[in-house]
């Protein structure tokens, strides 16, 4: 009699035991770990600027060094994003103006002289453009490629060759044409305060009537292929 009712209590125990769910189990058994900060308290905040994340730097300014083989120019920039894929500035540029037929030599004192030339040539676009990002899904922000395409008019100021540089300056006059340029280019890096990019542009500058650039030959185009390089800050 007592057997059996020692085993009736424990047949009764196992079967509370386990009847009870598995996690239960666990839960008395295993004391709970200790709770991770990061769970109770939250995701760990980004560190460095958080107004660097929300700003929109959609207008920048800056500096363009443009080399081409007409000689070495210039200019600044205005630039202003209207989306993420289109933009627009204003571009103000000085810049040489030279035949590739001119030919230089150096004189005895190691200056140099261009044999026949008359004129020379400063000129001084200032365009409207719009620029269109390329591939934008497809390739890191680091590294953003664009076409662009401007309009506007130019400034041509002549001044005498046969006379020291800066003594001519003052000796010049003005001439207007309108002209544009077409070129592509890419922005590099992922520092969205600043601007850094390369651009290639073919500028087409004409200037009917002609400018006597050597004696007897007159100049009627003052554009050219540039190479430049851009500098600027955005906010």
């Amino acid at each position: 009699m007592r057997f059996s009712t020692t085993l009736l209590i424990v047949l009764a125990a196992l079967l509370v035991l386990f009847s009870t769910p598995y996690p239960a189990i666990t839960q008395i058994q295993t004391p709970s770990p200790r709770p991770d900060s990061t769970t109770v308290f939250g995701t760990i905040e980004p560190t460095g600027n958080p107004d660097l994340k929300t700003k929109t730097f959609d207008k920048s300014f800056g500096l363009n060094i443009m080399v081409s083989t007409n000689g070495f120019g210039l200019g600044l920039f205005y630039r202003h994003e209207f989306s993420d894929v289109l933009s627009g500035a204003i571009d103000l540029a000085v810049s040489e103006a030279r035949d590739e037929d001119e030919k230089e030599f150096t004189d005895i004192y190691g200056r140099p002289i261009t044999i026949g030339k008359v004129n020379r040539f400063l000129v001084m676009p200032v365009y409207v453009s719009i620029e269109k990002r390329l591939f934008k899904d497809d390739i890191l922000d680091n590294f953003r490629p664009y076409l662009t395409g401007a309009v506007g008019p130019s400034l041509i100021y002549v001044f005498p060759y046969n006379e020291e540089y800066f003594s001519a300056l003052g000796k010049g006059s003005l001439r207007y044409s309108f002209g544009g340029y077409l070129g592509a280019g890419a922005y590099f890096g992922s520092d969205p305060s600043s601007l850094l990019g390369l651009n290639l542009r073919y500028y087409y500058i004409p200037y009917y009537a002609g400018l006597e650039n050597l004696e007897g030959v007159d100049k009627t185009e003052f554009g050219g292929i540039y190479i430049s390089l851009s500098f600027g800050s955005a906010w």
